[in-house]
């Protein structure tokens, strides 16, 4: 048995069964599981990333956040390390939009090196989905605003990755 491969399929279940009746807001309504699966691809493959850890994280990194999952229960399951990763890249929702767009610029540059590598495969995800099929109701000017937060938010965290970075660029760039 191979542990590593064990904790990532692992996380992947759980995170589909957690997300399981979510749907993103764009057009089709595509399934949430999509986005958390795309981080975990973006860093294996494009990024280079074998940690199963930070793998596992990336499945899990919006289950606190937008499910009744607990920061306990990740710990329980996964290990402090996956946990302490998903608390680093989780908003605190009780907190109004923009202050937690705020935090997560100002915060970037003091994020672990899992987190970073989580938080920027989550950019770069959610950059290639806004422009493969964005919300119904952005226009450009909103898409402009979120690319612009976006790479704040990057800027802050250059240095961790190289090819996760130029990713992330060439998505900021698709957009003109």
């Amino acid at each position: 048995m191979n542990p590593d491969l064990v904790l990532v399929l692992d996380a992947a279940a759980f995170a589909a069964d957690k997300h399981r009746r979510q749907r993103r807001k764009d057009a089709e309504a595509t399934p949430y599981i999509n986005h958390p699966l795309a981080l975990a691809t973006i860093l294996a493959k494009e990024g280079g990333v074998a940690n199963a850890e930070v793998i596992a994280a990336a499945l899990l990194h919006d289950t606190v956040e937008d499910t009744e999952t607990t920061h306990a229960e990740l710990e329980a399951r996964f290990g402090p390390t996956v946990a302490a990763i998903v608390a680093e890249v989780t908003d605190d929702k009780s907190l109004p939009k923009a202050e937690r767009k705020r935090l997560q610029v100002t915060r970037a540059a003091q994020k672990s090196p899992g987190a970073k590598l989580v938080k920027l495969a989550d950019k770069i995800a959610n950059l290639r989905d806004i422009a493969a099929s964005p919300p119904a109701d952005w226009d450009a000017a909103r898409k402009a605003d979120y690319i612009r937060w976006a790479s704040e938010v990057v800027s802050g965290m250059r240095g961790t990755n190289a090819a996760l970075e130029a990713a992330f660029d060439a998505a900021a760039a698709a957009f003109g």
